[in-house]
Protein backbone atom coordinates (compact mmCIF):
# COMPACT_ATOMS: atom_id res chain seq x y z
CA UNK A 1 0.00 0.00 0.00
CA UNK A 2 1.06 3.62 -0.50
CA UNK A 3 -0.09 6.36 1.15
CA UNK A 4 -0.82 9.78 -0.76
CA UNK A 5 -2.48 13.29 -0.82
CA UNK A 6 -5.31 14.50 -3.21
CA UNK A 7 -5.00 18.06 -3.55
CA UNK A 8 -7.96 19.68 -5.62
CA UNK A 9 -7.34 22.99 -6.40
CA UNK A 10 -10.89 24.44 -7.43
CA UNK A 11 -11.33 24.46 -3.99
CA UNK A 12 -8.47 26.05 -2.33
CA UNK A 13 -8.43 29.46 -1.32
CA UNK A 14 -4.76 29.93 0.01
CA UNK A 15 -5.82 30.64 3.47
CA UNK A 16 -3.19 28.69 5.03
CA UNK A 17 -5.24 26.87 7.71
CA UNK A 18 -3.30 23.32 6.18
CA UNK A 19 -0.27 25.08 7.09
CA UNK A 20 -0.86 26.81 10.43
CA UNK A 21 -2.46 23.57 11.46
CA UNK A 22 0.96 21.12 10.68
CA UNK A 23 2.92 23.99 12.61
CA UNK A 24 1.05 23.49 15.71
CA UNK A 25 0.69 19.87 16.00
CA UNK A 26 3.89 19.44 15.65
CA UNK A 27 5.37 22.50 17.20
CA UNK A 28 7.14 23.97 14.55
CA UNK A 29 8.43 27.50 15.18
CA UNK A 30 6.52 29.90 12.74
CA UNK A 31 8.97 32.08 12.02
CA UNK A 32 12.03 29.17 11.32
CA UNK A 33 9.94 25.72 9.58
CA UNK A 34 7.23 24.90 7.55
CA UNK A 35 6.39 21.41 6.67
CA UNK A 36 3.73 22.15 4.42
CA UNK A 37 3.64 25.43 1.86
CA UNK A 38 1.50 27.33 -0.45
CA UNK A 39 2.13 28.14 -3.76
CA UNK A 40 0.50 30.79 -5.38
CA UNK A 41 0.08 30.69 -8.93
CA UNK A 42 -1.06 33.72 -10.99
CA UNK A 43 -1.95 33.90 -14.62
CA UNK A 44 -2.86 36.41 -17.36
CA UNK A 45 -3.06 39.91 -17.78
CA UNK A 46 -4.69 42.84 -16.29
CA UNK A 47 -7.80 42.83 -15.59
CA UNK A 48 -7.66 38.78 -16.88
CA UNK A 49 -6.57 38.18 -14.20
CA UNK A 50 -6.53 34.03 -12.71
CA UNK A 51 -5.12 33.47 -9.40
CA UNK A 52 -5.17 29.38 -7.91
CA UNK A 53 -2.94 28.02 -5.47
CA UNK A 54 -1.00 24.78 -4.73
CA UNK A 55 -0.81 23.10 -1.26
CA UNK A 56 2.12 20.75 -0.80
CA UNK A 57 4.16 18.61 1.29
CA UNK A 58 6.95 15.86 1.72
CA UNK A 59 5.09 14.19 -1.30
CA UNK A 60 6.28 10.26 -0.18
CA UNK A 61 7.23 9.67 -3.91
CA UNK A 62 7.55 5.73 -4.18
CA UNK A 63 11.24 5.79 -5.30
CA UNK A 64 12.35 8.90 -2.99
CA UNK A 65 15.23 10.57 -4.55
CA UNK A 66 16.03 12.02 -1.02
CA UNK A 67 16.41 8.26 1.23
CA UNK A 68 18.75 7.17 -1.81
CA UNK A 69 21.10 9.58 -1.97
CA UNK A 70 21.58 10.33 1.83
CA UNK A 71 24.85 8.92 3.05
CA UNK A 72 23.96 8.05 6.62
CA UNK A 73 20.25 6.57 5.85
CA UNK A 74 18.56 9.19 7.89
CA UNK A 75 16.22 8.76 5.41
CA UNK A 76 13.92 5.95 4.97
CA UNK A 77 10.84 4.26 3.47
CA UNK A 78 7.94 2.34 5.18
CA UNK A 79 7.13 -0.98 3.49
CA UNK A 80 3.93 -0.64 5.69
CA UNK A 81 2.59 2.77 4.02
CA UNK A 82 4.76 3.81 1.66
CA UNK A 83 5.69 6.86 4.04
CA UNK A 84 8.74 8.06 3.81
CA UNK A 85 10.42 9.54 7.02
CA UNK A 86 13.28 11.16 8.29
CA UNK A 87 15.59 10.37 11.42
CA UNK A 88 16.87 13.80 12.49
CA UNK A 89 19.51 11.85 14.90
CA UNK A 90 21.06 10.22 11.75
CA UNK A 91 21.39 13.15 9.71
CA UNK A 92 24.16 15.09 9.04
CA UNK A 93 22.42 18.23 8.46
CA UNK A 94 22.42 21.34 5.66
CA UNK A 95 25.93 22.32 6.31
CA UNK A 96 27.51 19.18 6.28
CA UNK A 97 25.63 17.48 3.75
CA UNK A 98 22.15 18.63 2.29
CA UNK A 99 22.30 15.84 -0.31
CA UNK A 100 18.40 15.20 0.42
CA UNK A 101 17.27 18.70 -0.52
CA UNK A 102 19.63 18.68 -3.88
CA UNK A 103 18.46 15.18 -4.91
CA UNK A 104 14.44 16.29 -4.60
CA UNK A 105 12.73 17.52 -7.30
CA UNK A 106 10.54 19.30 -5.41
CA UNK A 107 13.08 21.10 -2.46
CA UNK A 108 10.59 19.68 -0.10
CA UNK A 109 13.63 19.02 2.65
CA UNK A 110 13.39 21.49 5.59
CA UNK A 111 16.49 22.11 7.80
CA UNK A 112 15.87 23.26 11.38
CA UNK A 113 18.09 25.97 12.55
CA UNK A 114 16.83 24.74 16.04
CA UNK A 115 17.96 21.27 15.77
CA UNK A 116 21.69 22.05 14.41
CA UNK A 117 20.33 21.91 10.75
CA UNK A 118 19.01 18.59 10.95
CA UNK A 119 16.60 17.96 8.23
CA UNK A 120 12.82 17.75 8.96
CA UNK A 121 9.86 17.28 6.45
CA UNK A 122 6.25 16.10 6.83
CA UNK A 123 6.16 12.56 8.12
CA UNK A 124 2.24 12.13 7.07
CA UNK A 125 1.30 12.95 10.88
CA UNK A 126 2.53 9.20 11.67
CA UNK A 127 0.88 9.60 15.10
CA UNK A 128 -2.59 10.36 13.96
CA UNK A 129 -2.69 7.61 11.23
CA UNK A 130 -1.72 4.90 14.28
CA UNK A 131 -4.68 6.13 16.15
CA UNK A 132 -7.18 5.71 12.49
CA UNK A 133 -6.98 9.53 12.23
CA UNK A 134 -6.32 11.38 9.09
CA UNK A 135 -3.33 14.14 8.78
CA UNK A 136 -3.92 17.34 10.31
CA UNK A 137 -3.54 19.32 7.65
CA UNK A 138 -6.09 17.27 6.07
CA UNK A 139 -8.68 17.73 8.89
CA UNK A 140 -8.47 21.22 9.49
CA UNK A 141 -8.63 22.08 5.78
CA UNK A 142 -11.88 24.34 5.88
CA UNK A 143 -12.49 23.86 2.46
CA UNK A 144 -11.86 20.22 2.05
CA UNK A 145 -9.41 21.34 -0.58
CA UNK A 146 -7.20 17.98 0.74
CA UNK A 147 -7.50 14.28 1.22
CA UNK A 148 -5.46 11.36 2.06
CA UNK A 149 -5.36 8.00 2.13
CA UNK A 150 -4.25 4.46 -0.04
CA UNK A 151 -3.07 5.71 -3.62
CA UNK A 152 -5.47 3.45 -4.83
CA UNK A 153 -8.41 4.12 -3.23
CA UNK A 154 -8.14 7.62 -2.76
CA UNK A 155 -11.96 9.48 -3.42
CA UNK A 156 -12.20 10.95 -7.42
CA UNK A 157 -9.24 8.38 -8.25
CA UNK A 158 -10.51 7.94 -11.64
CA UNK A 159 -10.83 11.84 -11.89
CA UNK A 160 -7.24 12.87 -11.41
CA UNK A 161 -4.36 14.97 -12.85
CA UNK A 162 -0.69 14.18 -12.26
CA UNK A 163 0.07 17.40 -12.64
CA UNK A 164 -1.25 20.90 -12.63
CA UNK A 165 0.18 24.77 -13.26
CA UNK A 166 2.73 24.99 -10.54
CA UNK A 167 3.67 21.25 -10.36
CA UNK A 168 5.73 18.65 -12.63
CA UNK A 169 4.90 14.84 -12.36
CA UNK A 170 8.95 13.66 -12.43
CA UNK A 171 7.97 10.04 -12.70
CA UNK A 172 11.57 8.99 -11.76
CA UNK A 173 10.50 9.69 -8.32
CA UNK A 174 6.74 9.15 -8.55
CA UNK A 175 5.14 11.20 -6.15
CA UNK A 176 2.31 10.27 -4.01
CA UNK A 177 -0.15 12.88 -4.90
CA UNK A 178 -3.21 13.48 -7.38
CA UNK A 179 -4.64 16.46 -8.17
CA UNK A 180 -8.08 18.22 -9.95
CA UNK A 181 -7.04 21.19 -11.58
CA UNK A 182 -8.87 24.29 -10.92
CA UNK A 183 -11.15 25.10 -14.07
Amino acid sequence: MQMAFFFNQSRCSGCLTCVIACRQWHSIDYDRLSWRRIETIEEGIFPQLRVSFLSLSCLHCQTPACASSCPTSAIIKRELDGIVLSDPERCLGETLCGRCKEACPYTIPRFNPDQDWKMEKCNFCCDRLAQGRRPICVEACPMDALDAGPLDTLPRVDQYDKEIKGFRHFEEVNPSIRFRKKK
